[in-house]
């Protein structure tokens, strides 16, 4: 499966634990990754820059569903199961 474009869930709905540029702390869960463009695409995606966690990405129909709507609520009943616990 490839993404669909401007969907970006993925780039939203799950937390990004390690450092990523611009945010050297990571991602929170919820937050925009401050490399989304206003139409959810990737400004970094091509460059050297972009991190091994985002290129590691495999996106599927297990995950991202049939539409960005179900990507949304595919990850982010992933994230809350994946939460460590405090």
């Amino acid at each position: 499966m490839n993404c669909r474009p401007g969907c970006a869930a993925c780039c939203i709905v799950i937390s990004i634990s390690s450092p990523i540029p611009g945010m050297p702390h990571g991602k929170p869960a919820g937050v925009r990754c401050i490399h989304l463009s206003e139409d959810n695409r990737c400004r970094i995606h091509s460059s050297p820059e972009y991190p091994d966690v985002c290129r590691n990405f495999t996106p599927g129909v297990d995950i991202c569903g049939s539409d960005t709507g179900q990507a949304m609520r595919l990850l982010a009943q992933l994230e809350a199961a994946t939460r460590p616990e405090v």
